[in-house]
């Protein structure tokens, strides 16, 4: 039988260099015109909808909007994303003023993400004992958890309520809690920026309570799509490194920058409206490889992969019947074997025997 290991151990020897060669120079060039054209539509839209929700009287009218106002809410940290890269501009200060506007509406906090995002998941993607993105629990892990622990963590692992695990694993520790690592200059930008950030929700909480109908309003324009964002970047970032073929690792020795960036993250392809709404994020192993492609080049950058390393990507077709069995087989992993388990296998071993999931 072939070992899990067998399908990447060629990429242990690679360096990200050797993978970037490939790319021409065009995939990181700037383009200010897209880069502003998609920061005012996703502007645009999160103020109509957010509008939209004053002007309506129907409770389920304002919900709906919400809904609508949540999505926007998604594109624009999408946006931000992207600006906390650098890939959309050459000057840091101004990526810092646009993205922090564009991440306000999410109630994240700039620099406090900057940091998680792209020093320690990029940094270190599917090695478990420091990037947290998705990482699954072992089966003795989950047996060691107490119930309320389990059922928690089973909720997070479904279709339904994944937005739990970015609301408790990133944005509570990562955005309120969180300010280790920081220091100088930086600490006091996290500071301010949560400040910033505490005022804009107030402020907007309190424009749609007084204009948006009282205390429906407020759940329509602020917190309503603060759960559409949490289950919508949750849902993306679990697509983005959870496969049946994607192992996680504990031992660093067994882990490689480009195995992590390749192999270990995935392209899904949906329709290209989709595609362009979603600023093509889930195209996302370029964007693994080379931080610096702006998500409007993430196609071509796709394209140029070279197919030595091309031949290592996950790449499937958007459907739902494929999500859901992506949710069902990837709920535990075996960090030694490298495969993953289900909830409802019929028992797992344990040190005191046999002892079956709850």
């Amino acid at each position: 039988m072939t070992s899990p290991e067998s399908a990447y151990f060629p990429l242990k020897s690679m360096s990200l260099g050797a993978v970037r060669r490939g790319f021409s120079p065009l995939v990181r060039e700037r383009s200010m015109a897209r880069t502003w054209s998609w920061y005012v539509m996703d502007l645009g839209l999160y103020l109509g909808f957010v509008a939209a929700v004053y002007a309506v009287d129907p409770v389920w009218q304002k919900l709906l909007l919400g809904v609508g106002a949540g999505i926007a809410v998604s594109m624009l940290f999408l946006w931000a994303h992207d600006a906390a890269h650098g890939s959309l501009f050459e000057r840091d200060g101004v990526a810092a003023v646009f993205g922090t506007a564009a991440m306000l509406p999410s109630l994240n906090i700039y620099p406090l993400w900057q940091y998680g995002h792209n020093r320690v998941h990029h940094g270190f993607t599917s090695l478990s004992p420091i990037d947290w993105i998705w990482r699954p629990l072992s089966p003795s892990e989950y047996l060691q958890r107490t119930r309320w622990q389990r059922f928690v963590y089973r909720r997070e692992r479904s279709l339904p309520g994944c937005a739990l695990h970015y609301f408790l694993r990133v944005w509570w520790p990562g955005m309120i809690r969180f300010s280790l690592g920081l220091s100088g200059r930086n600490k006091a930008d996290g500071r301010g920026s949560k400040l910033l950030t505490l005022v804009f929700a107030l402020g907007a909480s309190s424009l749609a309570f007084r204009y948006g109908g009282g205390v429906w309003g407020l759940v329509a324009a602020v917190i309503v799509p603060f759960i559409v964002f949490n289950y919508a970047i949750a849902f993306i970032t679990f697509l983005h490194h959870t496969h049946p073929q994607i192992p996680f690792f504990v031992d660093r020795g067994e882990w490689s920058a480009v195995i992590g960036q390749v192999f270990c993250s995935t392209v899904v392809r949906c329709s290209r409206p989709a595609e362009a709404l979603l600023h093509g994020i889930l195209i996302h192993v370029p964007h693994h490889v080379d931080t610096r492609i702006p998500f409007y080049r993430l196609q071509r950058a796709f394209e140029e992969l070279d197919p030595e390393f091309r031949a290592f990507v996950h790449e499937y077709r958007f459907r739902w019947s494929t999500v859901r069995g992506i949710f069902r087989e990837c709920q535990l992993f075996d960090f030694t074997e490298k495969v993953s388990h289900r909830f409802d296998d019929a028992a797992v071993k344990a040190d005191t025997g046999i002892v079956p999931y709850e």
